[in-house]
């Protein structure tokens, strides 16, 4: 099994683009940042950016309220 670890939990889900992995768990794409390995994945290459074993991601969600 390849991991990826996101916000710290390991996760099955080298092989997916980050698009791909952020529709399938529910985030809302205008609201977040994507870091991988320490740099941030612009919006543009969501879907063409792969996740690889031994990746570490950090997502960013932003909450508006007042």
């Amino acid at each position: 099994m390849h991991m990826v670890k996101i916000n710290g939990t390991p996760e099955n889900a080298a092989g997916l683009s980050v698009l791909e992995y952020l529709e399938r768990e529910g985030y809302v794409l205008d609201r977040l940042v994507v870091e991988c390995n320490e740099q941030i994945v612009p919006k543009s290459d969501y879907a063409q950016r792969l996740l690889a074993d031994g990746d570490v991601v950090e997502i960013v969600s932003f909450v508006g309220g007042g």
